[in-house]
């Protein structure tokens, strides 16, 4: 496999990719129109407004580049090292490693197989006749490329992609596991496309780890949910504390589609992320449950939309955080309503726990409606720990950082009820107890 040079984002460099790749021309033509507009754009700054509350200039994209390393892949799992926390106890329909951007071992149940559902590398499926068709129609159908120089460089440089289809009327009972790794300071490009057609059903797992070095994960998730069919999505982000997280994820709706979308976000150094569902046929219903936990000097952002395009459609939000040491969340929720999606029935919330009088949450909620017979409706609450629940928990013999942990778990409770999957219930209560130090 070439080598290209993991420093910094050139011209020459980026031939040097494309010229490694040897893609079909369309998707040549696609990424070099992305290239010329991530060269166009400046890096976002504090003067947009979207990024008001997100400081960047410590940020350096001349520290990472194009790796194009080889890694070798494996056809069994007693090879990976690292595969993730949602998968523990669960008996998997098919599973998806990626690091640095390079597969590192796939695998798909073969009785899914025979039912045709697809599973594996977007990157050599491209190449593949039978599913340039499908890939071509919804590659960047979702996200938008050009909405800012990440994006841009992303829809330029993507590489470890994986592509999910499920096919009309399949349900895939066992849950797919997906596991994006970046290690040694390496660089994550991975893009997940995952399109259910027509009344399918399928439960998918995504998470992101690292190791302690520094690293860049610039990516992008497009989920398309098909007429009647039914998406269950879990993502994980749990780099380490030296990543640089930025990504555009989007979901479309079809008429009466349902989408369960879970996120619990963990890691990075810092994380932009803008996470749209579209609700774009009548009755299409969409939960979005969040889970974030910071500590540190770590800085989170999110940034959710929930637009309803069309009419009879539902959408419900719940994000909650805690915060300890010098963290920051920002959250910055919108619900969208179209002049035609009459019948709306819309709500968001964020919730902040403060464990620590130096943390900041910034909660910025919002509703932009044009029709006139909808329900919608938004919350947001920030407190600190209340001084006498720790008090009278460690009354009954607990630690004051058991006693923390059983209010933190308390708190995120809400949420916890929402997931129906036991082994993401545990990780991500796991992983939070972990987290938690000595509240004072």
């Amino acid at each position: 496999m070439s080598t290209i040079s993991s420093t910094g984002f050139s011209g020459e460099t980026f031939e040097e990719f494309l010229a490694a790749r040897q893609e079909p021309d369309w998707l040549l033509k696609a990424r070099r129109t992305a290239w010329q507009i991530f060269q166009d754009l400046p890096l976002p700054s504090r003067a947009d407004e979207e990024w008001m509350r997100t400081d960047i200039r410590l940020f350096r994209l001349e520290n990472f580049g194009l790796d194009r390393t080889g890694l070798p892949h494996f056809d069994s799992l007693s090879h990976v090292p690292n595969q993730g926390l949602l998968s523990h106890g669960v008996s998997l329909g098919g599973q998806h490693i990626t690091t640095n951007n390079h597969l590192y071992f796939s695998s798909l149940n073969p009785k899914w197989d025979a039912r045709g559902v697809v599973f594996g590398s977007l990157d050599s499926l491209v190449h593949d006749p039978k599913y340039e068709g499908i890939i071509k129609r919804y590659l960047f159908h979702a996200v938008n490329f050009r909405a800012d120089k990440f994006t841009a460089l992303h829809a330029a440089c993507w590489s470890g992609a994986i592509l999910v289809i499920v096919p009309k009327g399949v349900v895939v009972n066992e849950p797919l596991h997906m596991v994006t790794e970046i290690v040694g300071g390496g660089v994550d490009f991975g893009h997940a496309l995952i399109i259910l057609e027509d009344g399918a059903e399928a439960t998918i797992l995504a998470e992101n780890v690292s190791d302690a070095h520094p690293g860049l994960h610039c990516g992008a998730i497009e989920l398309i949910v098909g007429p009647g069919a039914k998406l269950r999505y879990v993502n994980l982000q749990n780099w380490g504390t030296g990543v640089w997280h930025f990504a555009h994820q989007k979901a479309i709706v079809e008429a009466g589609g349902q989408l369960q979308w879970t996120i619990g976000a963990l890691g990075a150094r810092l994380a932009k992320v803008n996470q749209h569902v579209a609700l774009a046929g009548s009755d299409a219903h969409a939960q979005v449950n969040g889970v974030m936990f910071t500590e540190g000097k770590q800085h989170l952002s999110y940034h959710t939309l929930q637009h309803h395009q069309a009419p009879y459609c539902k959408s419900d939000l719940l994000y909650k955080g805690a915060l300890q040491d010098q963290s920051r969340l920002v959250w910055r929720g919108m619900i969208k309503v179209d002049h035609g999606a009459q019948k709306t029935d819309g709500y968001q919330r964020n919730d902040n726990l403060m464990l620590s009088d130096h943390a900041r949450a910034d909660s910025i909620p919002g509703l932009e409606i044009q029709a006139d017979d909808v329900r919608c409706t938004h919350g947001s609450t920030t407190g600190r720990v209340d001084d006498e629940m720790i008090f009278y928990a460690q009354c009954r013999g607990l630690t004051r950082k058991e006693a923390t942990r059983m209010v933190v778990a308390g708190f995120f409770q809400q949420v916890f009820d929402r997931i129906t999957i036991d082994s993401v219930r545990e990780a991500l209560g796991e992983a939070i107890g972990r987290r938690i130090r000595e509240y004072a």
